[in-house]
């Protein structure tokens, strides 16, 4: 009696225990799964408040109100720390200042802040091909607002254009052709992952298969798309990608052929 109540404390034992790691997995998981975000720090400094900061910017914490970044913020009492300093760190050295350079976070000149909330961003830009962020000879705000409408620059209810953005360091790229690619016209992003990518020229997919995503009629299988003389498409594949083997290389657009030949 006394070996069979031994063995029962035992089993009651290892339940217990294996209960309670069970529990401690569900809280890690349930906690681990949310992003606890802290503002830049600014040594000796402490916040102020939003309401603070519109003293002097008022246009920029009047025009916030349109923004993307807006429907994040807090109200009441929960945006205490949670406003403009979520971004540019707590404001008391820069207001005894009387503001200038170096009492506050710029994200203009540094994108880290940005990278709090999007760490997906920041892995995008520590591909092989990117833009120079991370070397700070860009930042998220040559592209973004996030002060004032659509974070996204040309996007949302804009006027500019899609590719507006894109063009204003890529002009040759996005200039008036009078045969325009329609992905173009789309926007970059279509063939473009503007943060950065595996592949050449930051492309969201390798070789004709990007091309492919939209010219199905271009049937590498069976070779039906016939090119004249010179063979099918299969052929030509083999020896390059659609934009190399003097074929399509005016990809983006041309101003003498409609099949963006130069």
């Amino acid at each position: 009696m006394k070996r069979f109540l031994k063995a029962l404390k035992g089993q009651a034992v290892w339940i217990t225990g294996a209960a309670s790691a069970a529990g401690l997995i569900v809280i890690s998981c349930t906690t681990g799964s949310q992003a606890i975000v802290a503002p830049p720090g600014i040594p000796g400094a402490s916040f102020v408040g939003s309401d603070t900061c519109s003293q002097c910017h008022e246009k920029v914490t009047r025009d916030f109100r349109t923004a993307d970044h807006a429907k994040l913020q807090a109200k009441g009492t929960n945006a205490k720390d949670i406003g403009c300093e979520s971004c540019h760190g707590p404001g008391s050295k820069h207001v005894a200042a009387g503001g200038g350079a170096g009492t506050i976070v710029n994200p203009k000149k540094s994108s880290e802040t940005c990278f709090q909330c999007h760490l997906d961003k920041k892995a995008e830009f520590m591909m092989p091909y990117s833009h120079p962020v991370l070397s700070g000879k860009m930042s998220c705000t040559e592209c973004h607002n996030p002060h004032k409408g659509s974070a996204l620059k040309g996007g949302g209810t804009n006027l500019h254009g899609k590719n507006e953005t894109c063009a204003e360091c890529h002009k040759a790229q996005t200039g008036t052709f009078v045969f325009a690619h329609d992905a173009v016209k789309e926007g970059c992003s279509v063939c473009h992952n503007p943060h950065g990518s595996v592949n050449q020229k930051m492309l969201t997919e390798r070789n004709a298969t990007l091309c492919l995503k939209c010219h199905t009629d271009a049937n590498t299988s069976t070779g039906a798309a016939s090119m004249g003389p010179s063979g099918s498409h299969l052929t030509r594949f083999r020896q390059g990608t659609c934009w190399s083997a003097g074929c399509h290389e005016a990809v983006h657009g041309s101003n003498t052929n409609v099949e963006l030949r130069f």
